[in-house]
C-alpha cells in the first residue's frame, strides 16, 4: 500500500532538563530534529507539576526560537485557577496547542489529595470553555488501556468522554504491538470516535531503562522482544541496532495501516529518532 506522508502528522515529544548539561543537550537535539519540520515539539509536565517552571522555561526557550510548541498541561495537584493561569500565560506567549493530561499522581499523594479537576475530559471542557477553540487539544489513547482502568469498556468510556469535550486528537501511550493500536481503532470506531489517533513511538536505546518506564506506565514489550533484548546483555549497540529495525519494522506497519502520523517520544536524544525517520524516508 501507497502511503502518502505528506498528509500525515509528524512531532516530537521532549521533557524539561534538570541540568545546565541536560539543557545543552535538548538544544542540541532540538536544532538537529526541527531540521525535519514536525508539526510541533510537545514538553512533558511532571507529577503533580512538579517540573512545572521547568516546563515553563523550555516551551518559552522554544517559543522564543519560533518553533511550533504544545507543552503538556496535567489537572492533578493544580486548581482551576492555577490552570487558567497557566492557560492565560500560553495563550499570550503564544501557544495554540495543548496536550490535556489527568496527570500522575505524585507519590505518597493519596486520592484525597486531588485538585479541583479529577479527570482529562473536566480539564478539556474548562479549555474548551475558556477559549472555545481557540487551541488545538490533544488528549492521551491508551492501545494496551490505562493501566488504573478496571477494564477496557470502561477505558474507551473515559476516553469517549475526552472526545466529547472537546479534544480534536490524541496521541497514544507507546506500544510495539501494531494489532493493539489497531484494534483500538476499531473500538473507537463502533463508538463512533473519529479523532485522529496518532501512535506514540518510543526508540529502544536501552532496555533496562525501556522496561522500568514500561511497568510503570503499563505499556506492554511482547514476551518475544522482551526475551531478545534481555539476550543482547550490556551489548548497546546490539540492542540499539535491533531496537531500530523493530520500530522501523512497526512504523512502517502503521503508516500503511492508515495511522494518521507519528508522535516520537525522543528522550531529547536526536539520533535515535532520526535513524528510525531516515529509514522511513519521511
Amino acid at each position: 500500500m501507497q502511503r502518502d506522508n505528506q498528509q500525515k502528522t509528524f512531532s516530537f515529544e521532549l521533557f524539561p532538563p534538570k541540568t545546565e548539561r541536560g539543557q545543552e543537550n535538548l538544544q542540541k537535539a532540538v536544532g538537529e530534529l526541527r531540521a525535519k519540520q514536525p508539526a510541533f515539539f510537545s514538553v512533558t509536565y511532571g507529577a503533580g507539576g512538579s517540573t512545572r517552571q521547568r516546563t515553563f522555561d523550555t516551551v518559552e526557550w522554544l517559543i522564543e526560537e519560533q518553533i511550533t510548541t504544545a507543552p503538556h498541561l496535567s489537572c492533578i495537584g493544580a486548581s482551576r485557577d492555577e490552570i487558567l493561569e497557566i492557560l492565560a500565560h500560553y495563550k499570550a506567549i503564544g501557544i495554540r496547542r495543548l496536550v490535556a493530561l489527568r496527570g500522575d499522581l505524585p507519590s505518597g499523594t493519596g486520592m484525597g489529595e486531588l485538585s479541583d479537576l479529577g479527570h482529562a475530559n473536566q480539564l478539556v471542557e474548562l479549555i474548551q470553555e475558556r477559549y472555545p477553540q481557540q487551541f488545538h487539544i490533544e488528549v492521551a489513547a491508551y492501545p494496551e488501556f490505562h493501566p488504573q482502568a478496571s477494564s477496557a469498556q470502561q477505558d474507551l468510556n473515559y476516553f469517549k468522554l475526552k472526545v466529547a469535550a472537546g479534544a480534536d486528537s490524541a496521541i497514544t501511550q507507546y506500544f510495539y504491538n501494531a494489532d493493539a493500536y489497531f484494534r483500538f481503532l476499531d473500538s473507537c470506531q463502533q463508538l463512533q470516535i473519529d479523532i485522529p489517533i496518532v501512535p506514540g513511538i518510543m526508540p529502544i536505546t536501552n532496555f533496562t531503562q525501556l522496561a522500568r518506564f514500561s511497568d510503570a506506565c503499563g505499556a506492554e514489550i511482547p514476551r518475544w522482544l522482551r526475551k531478545r533484548l534481555e539476550g543482547f546483555g550490556e551489548d548497546l549497540e546490539a540492542i540499539r541496532s535491533y531496537g531500530a529495525e523493530i520500530v522501523i519494522r512497526l512504523c512502517e506497519r502503521l503508516l500503511e495501516g492508515g495511522a494518521p502520523g507519528l508522535h516520537f517520544y525522543t528522550m531529547n536524544q536526536a539520533k535515535p529518532t532520526l535513524d528510525i525517520w531516515h529509514a522511513l524516508s519521511l
